[in-house]
């Protein structure tokens, strides 16, 4: 989605930097919270969706961790902690709230457009990791948010249920695998542009694509000053607003710095591409429908975890494994190879220093990563699929993630794995910096932003806020009523009968 809007309003409420998920959700909030309130959204490229929210730039997994084994660690002692793990499905079903809420008020047609049920699945082979996978199971099963779950180690149970991993499988493997039929597969690129084409057809609301946002600046005590330059005519023009949010993926470390809050101070931002394996091959594609996730290798960061991956895109099946890692210095996939060099300020080159020193696991990796070859890939890939062969798969550049790296009294500098809100003092500018969960969690994380930059107003907006999230200021994880009832009635409004 694009648009040529000829708007020049030079004050507004609200100023929304990126054309991604994140900014389209954030506006979809506040025109239900704030309907009088003006938005301007800024994007940077030819239309919405076109970074880390484009449906080949992510996992599209629905993160919910019903699969993803990075989520549920095991301690020294075997136990397996599956406090994230409750966490991160807690905020998933937050997200379905709002997608329902959006197709009950017919703000979108049908979630059929970016929503898809798949089984999410992890499968483990060799005695440590069954071990692993067994205990993990035995944990989450009992869980209000993770009932329904299956195991099994038993192979011919796990050839009904994943048929394209067995196929030609040597004999004799340990392997145990568990299935969660309550899985999605989620195309956050057509939930952006469906959330975008709603916020452009409401009064008060613009959206500019191909224009850059270069300088945020105070404006007293009355919000902020953007510079922004419209790259088809090459004009700049200044725009006045009382709140900024900027959710311009890698891009926002950049603008965040450029504001000079003190929350800034004193983080930097560590960039990792991704890369997959994508099916060619129609038959291969039709014989696999499931996210089956596995473990990571030693010393890979969280996001790496490698995994088969079913995508429903554009309403066209697709099959990905991955991700490779890779390593760039942009902070976007279409940005500047300047620009991790010119995140390094005074205030932060302590802590990235600090982190390259700790962080030598993960420096190796990355080497490892890219220098592989494509016959290192496959036999990556045929820990999946043993037949695999390297006709049927291509290799294709998936989006940039910026990790955060931040002041630690102890270490020096800490690189943190998923995402964080900065917001200034006065709640009148924030960031989301970081990368997965991401996506899938985008309805809390905004939640946050809202509680963060307006607290002023949560009294007030607290009913509205109850119609959109009935599950808003409860935990489901400590109410299983309330959590059957609420995830009973997405599943109906969002059509995911399996």
């Amino acid at each position: 989605m694009s648009s040529t809007t000829t708007d020049t309003a030079s004050s507004v409420d609200v100023v929304l930097i990126g054309g991604g998920v994140m900014s389209a959700t954030l506006g979809t909030f506040l025109r239900q919270l704030q309907p009088d309130w003006s938005i301007s959204v800024f994007e940077r490229l030819g239309s919405v969706a076109e970074e880390s929210s484009n449906a080949w730039n992510n996992a599209g997994t629905g993160h919910s961790a019903l699969c993803e084994l990075n989520y549920t660690p095991q301690g020294a002692d075997g136990t397996v902690d599956i406090t994230k793990a409750v966490g991160v499905n807690e905020q998933f079903q937050i997200s379905r709230q709002f997608w329902s809420y959006l197709v009950e008020k017919q703000i979108i047609a049908s979630a059929k457009n970016f929503l898809t049920p798949v089984p999410h699945m992890s499968f483990v082979w060799g005695d440590n990791n069954v071990a692993f996978l067994r205990k993990r199971y035995e944990a989450l099963a009992q869980h209000p948010l993770f009932s329904g779950m299956e195991y099994t180690e038993d192979t011919a149970q796990i050839t009904q249920w994943a048929p394209l991993i067995m196929r030609d499988r040597p004999a004799g493997q340990k392997l145990a695998l568990t299935r969660s039929l309550k899985g999605t597969d989620v195309n956050f690129g057509a939930l952006t542009r469906l959330l975008f084409t709603y916020l452009a057809s409401t009064s008060g609301c613009t959206l500019h694509t191909q224009h850059e946002v270069s300088d945020i600046t105070r404006n007293g005590t009355d919000g902020w000053k953007l510079k922004i330059r419209d790259l088809r005519q090459n004009t700049q023009r200044e725009v006045k607003a009382r709140f900024v949010f900027i959710g311009s993926g890698g891009g926002a470390l950049s603008l965040l710095q450029k504001t000079g809050i003190p929350e800034a101070r004193g983080i930097g931002g560590f960039p990792v591409s991704g890369q997959f394996l994508r099916c060619t091959n129609p038959d291969l594609i039709a014989q696999h429908h499931a996210k089956i996730y596995g473990k990571a290798s030693v010393g890979a960061p969280p996001m790496s975890v490698p995994h088969l991956d079913t995508r429903m895109i554009d309403g066209n099946p697709a099959l990905l494994f991955g991700p490779y890692a890779g390593f760039s210095t942009r902070f976007l996939k279409q940005g500047s190879l300047m620009d991790l060099p010119m995140s390094v300020r005074a205030d932060n080159i302590g802590p990235m220093l600090a982190v390259a020193r700790d962080n030598w696991a993960l420096t190796k990796y990355l080497i490892e990563q890219v220098m592989q070859s494509q016959n290192d890939r496959i036999k990556a890939l045929q820990d999946f699929i043993p037949n695999a062969q390297a006709k049927d798969w291509e290799l294709v550049v998936a989006g940039q993630r910026v990790q955060i790296i931040k002041k630690d009294a102890a270490k020096g500098g800490v690189l943190q794995f998923g995402t964080e809100v900065i917001a200034s003092q006065d709640g009148s500018v924030a960031a989301l910096l970081g990368a997965s969960p991401g996506a899938s969690t985008a309805a809390p994380i905004m939640l946050t932003v809202l509680e963060k930059c307006f607290p002023d107003k949560m009294p007030q907006w607290t009913e509205k806020l109850r119609q959109i999230i009935p599950s808003f200021g409860q935990k489901l994880a400590r109410n299983p009523d309330l959590c059957e009832e609420i995830f009973d009635k997405t599943t109906q409004v969002l059509g995911l009968k399996q």
